[in-house]
């Protein structure tokens, strides 16, 4: 079995079992911080990880022009349905955000629960693939889940190694402090805006 095949089996096995603890059941207040702040304005945008895609909902119906990727496809078809209930549009992909390019790149990229659902090992390659999907001067609008715990997912995402991840040659923080955000798992979310050189 290939490792995209046994990721796929992991997560579809995760929302078929209802194990979706990292589900808000809503949109983040993340996303409606950056909206209401002016720093995230409607443009072509992509949600990797998107899950049953509440932001991807609320990106469509506030006019961004939205591709959300998910490896499950419960998940997608969840979305997909959410979207046609309210008549509204967004560039659906089912596959591993590891195997997967875009036709061309994004202005924006919403990073909220890929990065902390893969294995340490993967974030390197991770990285370089949001790199890969912004065009320069792209934004990441990043949330770092914070569960000062080893092992996951979700893992924790320390900033010093966040930091480390996405550094100053390729990347300007543009936040002087994280946008805290609580996790109705109890942990918390900071976040950052990153924008890439």
């Amino acid at each position: 079995m290939s490792v995209t095949l046994e990721r796929q089996v992991e997560w579809e096995g995760r929302y078929q079992a209802g194990r979706t603890g990292w589900d808000r059941g809503g949109v983040s207040p993340a996303l409606r911080h950056w909206r209401a702040s002016g720093a995230l304005s409607p443009s072509r945008i992509l949600v990797p990880g998107c899950g049953r895609g509440h932001e991807v909902v609320a990106l469509a119906r506030d006019g961004f022009r939205v591709t959300a990727l998910d490896i499950a496809p419960s998940a997608v078809g969840h979305l997909r349905d959410a979207l046609e209930a309210q008549g509204l549009e967004a560039e659906l992909v089912e596959a591993d955000v590891l195997h997967w390019a875009p036709a061309a790149p994004f202005a924006a990229i919403y990073e909220q629960t890929s990065l902390c659902a893969l294995l340490l090992a993967d974030w390197p390659a991770y990285a370089r693939c949001l790199g890969e999907w912004l065009e320069p001067g792209g934004r990441l609008f990043a949330l770092f889940m914070q569960t000062c715990a080893a092992g996951g997912p979700p893992f924790h995402c320390d900033v010093d190694e966040m930091r480390r991840l996405f550094p100053p040659k390729g990347w300007r923080w543009l936040d002087p402090e994280p946008l805290q955000v609580p996790h109705p798992t109890g942990l918390h979310e900071l976040g950052f805006v990153l924008q890439r050189r």
